[in-house]
């Protein structure tokens, strides 16, 4: 799995990685496909057996980082199932990062390995100067920089043995997510996920080893990488959209008769908005499961895709730190609009208030959540002490449960904003806004977007006798962070409210945006 368990002590070993005994069980069984390319279990269990002897060789040991930064691809499910099979941590880099974002990644997790994708190669070269220590950097395909491997020439050139470590587990995944400081934290799972863990999910999802599952997400989300290794687990087949677009994703559940996906709401959206004498020239009666999360699901586009694609619908609430938490079924996604479901099995959620006590039916309270799949922050006991109360974990998500017990996620206890399933920290924008020599301050915020669910604007008060424009601002948060990041807009007052502690007052300039919406996130 994706994401591997601190917590649990029972873990149930296995003798041999899973990819390992799918490549006999399902040996000729197609594993991936990619455009007209696609590799069976066997294959697929050769060519990782390939890089995981590459690692080694490499000086990569147990709980070592890999770094892998690229769009889906058959080769990065290579690359983190050979970080399975030697027990090394792969560390999915989001793609659209700058070069100092990069960077800071490498040097956090200590990388002892980079490999980035043909287009990504570039921004991992620019960013190399200021890598801390000496990973050894692999570019896959095209041009490799000098003092870089080239994937295919390594690969092709090591052993196909299978690397013996010992006991293998399930998951070798750190994913990176920030936190009101703005700073990016690793979060992982040093000792794996139990069997029963997975096996719960699977059963939950009902999913199957006939499915035939469409990676629609970029890999570097915790979802889409979970979801993947679910299929390896099981014996499925992927089929890889390196790059997500509404109307190939159609043609490809119609040719390979696609079952389920996970996505998150906006490409959801997009699939609805193909228009209809488009979408009906394509056989979509194949899917079974769309798996919804990393956002929530406006109750109109839940609709429309179900108008679409029939009562197909799943979503769940979780976090990278908790996995997943509740699930709302089909049949419940129309009947109970804003929840997202009740409590998977392997859960216990507490509801708290600011005293820390259970809060009844109807009444709003932080999610504090129990599992054997809690992750922790990578060289960051502090902050995973932060998040802990009594074995309990919270990512400051608000929440209430009805008499029924069906959950619905109505605050955010910190500023991060989510928008297109993305997670955006406003501390990490607002840092690089403030060196900007007209800004004397600022505050960054999320507004309600029909598309992306929310938009990063920026609220700036500028400095006496300074002047800026909206785009300027713009323009120089692109230059500095990811694009994702960049606000989309920027609005000026001539001072921002803060309590008489100085303390800035996010709520309020919020509430201004927020007023008439359904909810206040």
């Amino acid at each position: 799995m994706a994401e591997p368990n601190s917590g649990s002590t029972d873990a149930r070993p296995l003798a041999s990685d899973i990819l390992t005994m799918q490549s006999v069980a399902r040996a000729d069984k197609i594993a991936l496909i990619c455009g007209e390319r696609s590799l069976t279990f066997a294959e697929l269990n050769a060519r990782a057996n390939h890089v995981a002897n590459v690692l080694k060789s490499l000086g990569v040991n147990v709980g070592d980082r890999v770094a892998i930064m690229v769009h889906n691809s058959i080769e990065g499910i290579e690359v983190g199932a050979a970080c399975t099979k030697i027990k090394a941590i792969q560390v999915p880099v989001n793609y659209r990062l700058r070069e100092r974002e990069v960077a800071y990644v490498l040097n956090d997790s200590e990388a002892k390995v980079v490999v980035a994708g043909p287009e990504l190669v570039q921004v991992v070269e620019q960013a190399r100067a200021a890598v801390q220590g000496q990973p050894t950097f692999i570019a896959i395909g095209g041009h490799a920089p000098a003092g870089w491997l080239q994937y295919e020439e390594v690969v092709g050139a090591s052993s196909e043995t299978m690397p013996v470590i010992g006991e293998a587990s399930l998951g070798s995944s750190m994913s990176y997510t920030s936190g009101t400081t703005g700073n990016p934290k690793g979060a992982y799972r040093p000792n794996g996920v139990s069997l029963e863990a997975v096996l719960g999910v699977v059963q939950a999802f009902e999913l199957r080893d006939s499915d035939v599952h469409l990676l629609a997400g970029p890999l570097y989300h915790s979802a889409p990488n979970a979801f993947t290794s679910l299929q390896i687990l099981l014996g499925a087949t992927t089929v890889i959209l390196p790059r997500f677009d509404a109307v190939e994703a159609l043609r490809l559940i119609e040719r390979h008769r696609v079952s389920t996906t996970f996505m998150a709401p906006t490409l959801l959206q997009r699939l609805c908005d193909v228009p209809d004498e488009i979408a009906k020239t394509f056989d979509t009666s194949s899917l079974k499961s769309i798996i919804l999360g990393a956002a929530p699901c406006p109750y109109i586009l839940k609709v429309r895709a179900t108008e679409r694609f029939g009562p197909v619908l799943w979503e769940f609430y979780g976090a990278t730190e908790t996995g997943f938490v509740t699930i709302l079924r089909p049949e419940d996604q129309l009947r109970k609009p804003g929840s997202c479901g009740t409590v998977a099995e392997g859960q216990e959620i507490r509801l708290l208030n600011e005293a820390g006590e259970e809060v009844p039916d109807g009444v709003p309270g932080e999610i504090w959540v129990r599992n054997t799949s809690l992750a922790q922050y990578f060289k960051k006991p502090d902050a995973t002490a932060r998040n802990m109360r009594d074995s309990f974990f919270s990512v400051g998500d608000i929440a209430y449960r009805d008499s029924e017990g069906y959950y619905f996620i109505c605050d955010r206890k910190i500023d991060m904003i989510i928008s297109g399933g993305v997670n955006i920290y406003p501390a990490e924008i607002e840092a690089v806004l403030s060196a900007h020599p007209a800004i004397a301050d600022v505050a960054v915020i999320g507004v309600p977007d029909s598309h992306w669910g929310e938009s990063v604007k920026a609220v700036v008060a500028l400095r006496p006798g300074a002047s800026a424009t909206q785009e300027e601002l713009i323009a120089y948060c692109a230059e500095r962070i990811a694009d994702y990041k960049k606000p989309r807009s920027v609005d000026f007052l001539d001072e921002l409210p803060r309590n008489p502690a100085g303390k800035l007052l996010k709520r309020n300039i919020r509430e201004a945006y927020w007023k008439g919406q359904e909810r206040k996130i």
